[in-house]
């Protein structure tokens, strides 16, 4: 784990330096498509060991929609049209870097859930918490358009809470008990390609 958090503080920091420019004209056209607003987006996770932390992320939604309900279906009204496209490329999420550089978030890890959730795990599926949440995860492969498959559902609360939800806890768990280095290294040919 040791070379896991080491290899994510070199390579969030040369990503960063690489992506500066793109994350410069994504800051101009953000400015442009939605001046109403801030650019940054931050809010509390929760971490590993159960800690909170602030998640950074490129605002997709009109100003103070994000403090509301957590769950965000694919057709959520709340979403501005240059930030649905933000959120379809997952361009919003490359601020996260910031949180990987800092030591809160890893590459490959659980997704950070909103504070709330990591109160419900109970037994042995509390080891998730052990793990320092992810950019990606094999959870987030999975559930990769999860937004689109909320949509479709007549109550996306319930449905992340009483489906969602708990598979991606089974799925992290055995992230848990299965890691490796190649492990991390096929989620993240998998999170880029597809």
């Amino acid at each position: 784990m040791f070379l896991k958090y080491i290899f994510d503080r070199i390579f969030s920091l040369l990503l960063l330096v690489v992506l500066s420019p793109v994350l410069l004209v994504i800051f101009i056209i953000h400015k442009i498509r939605m001046p109403k607003g801030r650019f940054l987006y931050r809010q509390v996770r929760i971490g590993k060991n159960g800690r909170p932390f602030r998640i950074f992320k490129i605002r997709t939604m009109v100003e103070g929609a994000e403090d509301g309900n957590s769950v965000t279906t694919a057709d959520d009204p709340r979403i501005q049209p240059f930030g649905r496209w933000l959120r379809e490329s997952k361009v919003d999420t490359f601020l996260e870097l910031f949180n990987i550089l800092i030591g809160d978030m890893s590459f490959v890890g659980p997704r950070p859930d909103v504070p709330g959730y990591a109160d419900k795990l109970e037994g042995d599926d509390r080891v998730i918490l052990k793990l320092r949440p992810g950019l990606t995860g094999p959870a987030s492969i999975k559930y990769r358009h999860e937004d689109k498959l909320l949509a479709e559902q007549d109550d996306p609360n319930k449905y992340n809470d009483e489906v969602i939800w708990p598979d991606k806890v089974k799925i992290n768990r055995q992230y848990y008990e299965k890691w490796s280095l190649w492990l991390d290294i096929s989620i993240l040919w998998q999170t880029i390609f597809g």
